[in-house]
């Protein structure tokens, strides 16, 4: 009797050393180099902003493939949307201009907001079709505009629409929906008539981005999984290593740190 609880004694320390042990990061790789800000899209390619504002793409397996180096005319890019692999949109929010780009990082068209008479807009994003998404700030709606910069369709003032003050900070365009992401108030979802259909209460999140059926997005030490079928969240407790990263990116099974000049490459199990 006193060897069988040993045995149990054995077995419940050893899996209580298990447990405590953060097995789901692996890292895969790292890449090395002159890093400011970066995205990466669902086939696993990321894009590099450096110090002199080039971007930089890479593929799966850290090599590099493309490079944009029109830094000069429109100044630091704000934001970077490569949720089509096949196509690049950057956005110069000083300029109110959107340019986009093909898979090789040459200049497709250019989109200046201001012709539409759109002066503030933090937030913009590519839709399913191609076309571009923006959070116009001061008529406070979200508009679609066609490659040449020709209003499609907006929503509602959002002042009629909710009872408080939004200011979405991200656009994503994700199976069939736009979610809006306003970090104080959560995630309105639009249908692609520009009908509300949903509110999810996900405030306080960083490095914030819906890509499949996840939403992602970390908090403190901790990284969060929602999953947008089932209403589901996963969290992990990210180890010391990966925690202190100034931005994360995400795809469906691999997370992005990026440390003073490299990023590492990590699968999430």
């Amino acid at each position: 009797m006193k060897y069988f609880y040993f045995i149990l004694i054995f077995l419940f320390i050893s899996n209580a050393g298990n447990s405590q042990t953060d097995t789901s990061f692996q890292l895969l790789r790292v890449l090395k180099g002159d890093i400011v800000d970066f995205t990466v899209d669902n086939l696993d390619n990321i894009y590099v902003l450096n110090s002199r504002n080039q971007i930089r793409k890479y593929n799966a397996n850290g090599d590099s493939v493309a490079i944009f180096n029109n830094v000069k005319k429109f100044g630091k890019a704000t934001l970077v949307d490569v949720s089509n692999p096949l196509k690049a949109v950057i956005y110069y929010r000083d300029f109110a201009t959107v340019v986009m780009l093909d898979r090789f990082l040459n200049v497709v068209n250019t989109i200046d907001l201001r012709k539409q008479n759109i002066f503030q807009a933090k937030a913009i994003a590519q839709s399913y079709d191609n076309k571009i998404w923006v959070y116009d700030e001061l008529e406070s709606k979200l508009k679609k505009m066609d490659e040449d910069g020709k209003l499609l369709q907006e929503t509602p003032d959002f002042r009629m629409l909710f009872n408080y003050a939004i200011n979405p900070i991200k656009i994503f365009d994700e199976n069939k929906y736009v979610y809006i992401y306003d970090p104080a108030n959560g995630v309105n979802v639009f249908d692609y008539y520009g009908a509300l259909k949903n509110n999810i209460i996900i405030t306080g999140w960083k490095n914030f981005k819906v890509t499949g059926k996840y939403i992602f997005g970390s908090k403190a030490d901790t990284l969060y999984r929602y999953d947008i079928s089932n209403f589901m969240y996963d969290e992990w407790t990210m180890p010391p290593q990966i925690v202190n990263a100034k931005v994360f990116n995400f795809t469906s099974s691999r997370l992005y740190a990026l440390k003073n000049d490299s990023i590492e490459v990590y699968s999430i199990l």
